[in-house]
């Protein structure tokens, strides 16, 4: 009787692997699809041959063509935000954690080659979506790095700046490179995700933010 009872349970748990499966398949596909032609052009059965689904399967996990759009940035959002808030929260130097925030935030980029045409537009975008995923990670994340500045500000380890604007530099430094990737390399730069180049500019990014926010270690108890 003991074995009846266990093949019930056995069964259902092979279908949620084949649908979590199906579903990153489907995700990832659209994620390539998206960043290439964007929303507008973008088209669900292009997506679905991609994925090896057919359309009504797709429709099964996804609405319509804009919910599985929203599916694939929440799920860059999700993803990177988890990360980011622990790191940021964390206690210690406010400088050292500040250099690990943005090491975090360019790998993750780097490691996602879609993040940067999605991100620009989802920019472009507006609407309640946007508005829903501002409030959702956006928010919590920037509050987060903000507080994390007032805190490097007091312990004298930055430079009194404004921190709305050094949050919005820190990331324009990281998230700028992507995505004008295919600019510079009409300028004559080799492909800004080789590895060797991401390497250098992680390196310059990091230099860049100790240079222009971070007090010299002799200074800082004099600010």
């Amino acid at each position: 009787m003991g074995s009846r009872s266990e093949k019930p349970e056995a069964k259902p748990t092979a279908r949620r692997q084949r649908s979590a499966r199906t579903r990153l398949a489907i995700l990832t596909a659209a994620e390539r699809i998206f960043a290439q032609a964007g929303l507008a052009g973008a088209r669900t059965e292009r997506i679905a041959a991609s994925a090896g689904v057919n359309k009504a399967m797709l429709y099964y996990y996804f609405r319509s063509k804009e919910d599985l759009y929203q599916a694939v940035l929440e799920d860059h959002f999700r993803a990177f935000n988890q990360q980011a808030l622990e790191l940021l929260s964390e206690r210690g130097s406010a400088a050292a954690v500040l250099l690990r925030y943005i090491g975090l935030h360019f790998d993750f980029i780097s490691s996602h080659h879609q993040y940067a045409c999605l991100f620009q537009q989802w920019m472009m975008a507006g609407g309640r979506p946007f508005e829903r995923l501002v409030k959702t990670y956006f928010q919590p994340r920037a509050h987060a790095l903000n507080q994390l500045l007032e805190r490097g500000i007091r312990e004298r380890e930055f430079r009194k700046v404004d921190r709305f604007h050094t949050a919005v530099s820190l990331n324009a430094l990281i998230v700028f490179y992507f995505t004008a990737a295919p600019v510079l390399r009409l300028f004559g730069h080799t492909d800004a995700y080789n590895p060797e180049n991401l390497k250098c500019r992680k390196r310059e990014v990091l230099d860049f933010v100790r240079r222009a926010l971070f007090l010299p270690r002799q200074n800082r108890h004099e600010a």
